[in-house]
């Protein structure tokens, strides 16, 4: 690295720290635009900034770092509440590696119903195989949203196994047309 990429990331660096939540916003943006892993901790402390912006710029940047955010963001799976567990989900889904699946697995029984849902689509994105035994369980979730996730994450899998939970869960369905088209379109990738 060199001494302007230096002087540019410490820049950016006391950016992220800036009043104007706008200058916060782009200065997370431009973090994860040069991908140092330098950037990681300001960057898992923003997803806990005031402004929403500001919180979705820093996941996504996490996710574009990739390997080095892994750990922090899976300690805050485990260890934080509230909305900062969301973007660490968020930014894990970007990462989509395989040293993920199992921390996106167990964030299926979070009691955060947007974490669940996050999990599902990143389980999905990834397309680990490991996913499905877990995904068919996430079918019966109390919240509909997660439930679809559900379903979509086993289409893009697209693992026969999916085939009679997500058929079971079609016809469990009654009177959600929703759900049920969700279901159809899952069917229809994994037997394509």
């Amino acid at each position: 690295m060199s001494d302007n990429d230096n002087k540019d990331l410490n820049i950016l660096l006391e950016e992220l720290k800036n009043e104007d939540p706008e200058v916060r916003k782009e200065a997370a943006e431009s973090l994860g635009e040069c991908q140092d892993a330098g950037a990681v901790e300001p960057l898992i402390k923003a997803l806990d900034d005031d402004n929403p912006h500001v919180r979705f710029a820093s996941a996504k940047s996490l996710g574009n770092i990739g390997e080095p955010a892994i750990e922090p963001l899976v300690n805050i799976l485990k260890n934080e509440e509230g909305n900062i567990r969301r973007y660490a989900t968020l930014a894990l889904k970007d990462i989509k590696s395989d040293k993920v699946v199992d921390q996106l697995v167990d964030a299926l029984n979070d009691e955060d119903w947007s974490v669940r849902k996050f999990a599902a689509k990143a389980l999905g994105e990834i397309g680990s195989t490991t996913a499905v035994e877990p995904l068919i369980e996430t079918l019966k979730d109390e919240d509909w949203g997660v439930s679809v996730a559900a379903v979509k994450a086993l289409g893009d899998i697209g693992d026969e196994q999916g085939i009679d939970p997500i058929k079971k869960a079609r016809r469990a369905a009654t009177g959600d047309k929703e759900f049920k088209k969700a279901c159809n379109k899952a069917l229809k990738k994994i037997q394509k």
